[in-house]
């Protein structure tokens, strides 16, 4: 219901409304923004009354780039994430490569699969850790210095989101920045 109404207003702000309707496009805008933020509302205190979802909430969003939106798709779309290996963590979201090989000839890896929804949200999480994150920044920086395209780094970096948060849930222990070696 939110991804639909995201790209509602997605829809109409990149639509030219003549001068007389723009009143009218406003009030719409402001009742989509409204109803969004009512979901958001709704799906927080739906996590808060659960313990155990509230203790996975606090512990997904001490991850620098992992916001109230992400957290809620990671405990809604992989209720399992905290007791996996941090591989099977990225093949559920679709962020492990996939080799196409096929007997001698080696083919170019690609992500495929997974929780499509889930990895949609944890690309613009990626966009978000890749600048705020104090340890994914310097990954984001390096892969991009050595030339990696775009989407390759926010992929890099969606990985090993998810592989944090399946470690954070694993042991219980919130985010903390590791200090400078």
């Amino acid at each position: 219901m939110r991804k639909r109404l995201s790209a509602q207003i997605a829809a109409r702000r990149k639509q030219q409304v003549p001068a007389d309707l723009k009143g009218m496009d406003a009030s719409l805008m402001a009742m989509l923004d409204a109803q969004i933020g009512d979901l958001e509302q709704r799906i927080k205190g739906v996590i808060e009354q659960e313990a155990a979802s509230a203790a996975k909430a606090r512990l997904l969003l001490s991850i620098p780039g992992i916001g109230p939106v992400s957290a809620a798709m990671l405990i809604a779309e992989m209720p399992e994430l905290g007791r996996m290996t941090s591989g099977e963590a990225a093949a559920m979201t679709g962020l492990a490569p996939i080799p196409h090989d096929s007997g001698a000839m080696r083919g170019k890896r690609a992500i495929a699969g997974g929780r499509r929804a889930l990895r949609h949200v944890l690309f613009q999480a990626a966009l978000a850790a890749a600048s705020h994150n104090p340890v994914l920044k310097p990954v984001a920086q390096a892969l991009k210095i050595h030339g990696k395209p775009h989407k390759l780094v926010i992929v890099a970096i969606a990985r090993r989101l998810v592989t944090i948060a399946n470690a954070i849930l694993k042991t219980g222990i919130p985010w903390q920045p590791q200090p400078d070696s």
